[in-house]
């Protein structure tokens, strides 16, 4: 099964992203839509598919494989398994950013500001953790996430109290959420620069994860760099999920499940566990996203972090409770 995890993956993923182009409050025939597109002429398909949904695929993918990346690298680096994204404070860090520029009015002058200010919130959040953590190993990181985190949400919380007006707190809440509409090729240019890298820099720890699975002590004496595998898995989650948080807003649970859908299939090894990881991420913001066009409560569409959220928090509770009656 190893060998065709990623082969099969990648059909699902191609599959995916082939419905996320066609399904909307607008259905488009296959043949008409990609047509369109691929003749470069200005009608109503090719619009919708062009300049609507490819941007918000593209997105959806890249943030999606950020998120299942980080989480089963954070999972094999904390030897946690409830170890996800937000557990550093980064997704924390990028929401406070997003809310001081629509809190302050930056937002409005100029649209995207609450991606800036969330890249630049999230970058600085990471930074704060790898100096706080420098030389407190594994543990020192955790704790240092855990603090970082609830100062950031402690910010958004008091942004949220002192809003100047409805209107800034609903546009507050509704980032916070995470949410895909209305994301340009702007947005794309925005969060891939930072994404890709991130995305390497993550799939680099890949053979420092296995002999970590030992613990720090064995893995320094089989000559793997902790330190710097350590520092790689920060940098790579900051550009990759700071970015991502950047442009989306915060979607969770995705880092916390991607690995484990995946884990069964690879034998539990943590290197092994990283590209099928990646890409059962991607699948799953990819089909998130789709849910959340064709799926309408009470006339108003779901948020793609609310979608992840009801599917998540379930997932997470089976996890706890799987994870009691192994160590029982």
């Amino acid at each position: 099964m190893n060998r065709w995890l990623v082969p099969l993956l990648a059909l699902v993923l191609l599959a995916a992203a082939l419905a996320s182009l066609l399904a909307g409050a607008v259905w488009l025939v296959p043949g008409e839509a990609f047509a369109s597109l691929f003749s470069g002429k200005a009608d109503l398909p090719g619009l919708i598919v062009g300049e609507i949904r490819l941007p918000r695929l593209i997105l959806s993918i890249a943030i999606g494989a950020g998120l299942g990346l980080s989480g089963a690298v954070l999972q094999g680096l904390l030897r946690n398994p409830l170890a996800e994204p937000g557990l550093l404070g980064i997704s924390a860090g990028a929401s406070l950013g997003a809310v001081i520029a629509i809190y302050f009015g930056f937002a409005a002058g100029f649209a995207l500001a609450a991606p800036l200010f969330a890249l630049i919130g999230a970058f600085v959040t990471a930074t704060i953790a790898l100096i706080l953590a420098r030389s407190g190993g594994t543990l020192a990181l955790i704790l240092t996430g855990v603090a970082i985190s609830s100062m950031a949400m402690s910010g958004v919380s008091l942004a949220l109290n002192l809003s100047p007006n409805p209107y800034a707190a609903y546009e507050i809440m509704t980032w916070l959420m995470g949410s895909l509409t209305d994301r340009s090729w702007e947005h794309v240019r925005l969060a891939l620069p930072f994404i890709l890298p991130g995305l390497l820099l993550l799939l680099l720890t890949g053979r420092a994860l296995d002999a970590l699975a030992l613990g720090d002590v064995q893995a320094e004496s089989l000559g793997v760099p902790v330190a710097r595998t350590r520092l790689l898995a920060l940098l790579g989650t900051a550009l990759a999920v700071g970015a991502g948080t950047a442009v989306s807003g915060t979607i969770g649970f995705v880092g916390l499940m991607a690995p484990h859908i995946v884990r069964p299939l690879v034998g539990y090894q943590p290197g092994r566990v990283l590209m099928p990881a990646m890409l059962a991420g991607a699948i799953l913001v990819t089909l998130a996203d789709i849910a959340t066009r064709t799926l309408v409560f009470s006339g108003a569409p779901l948020n793609v972090g609310v979608f992840t959220s009801l599917i998540g928090t379930p997932f997470f509770f089976w996890l706890v409770l799987h994870i009691r009656r192994r160590t029982a």
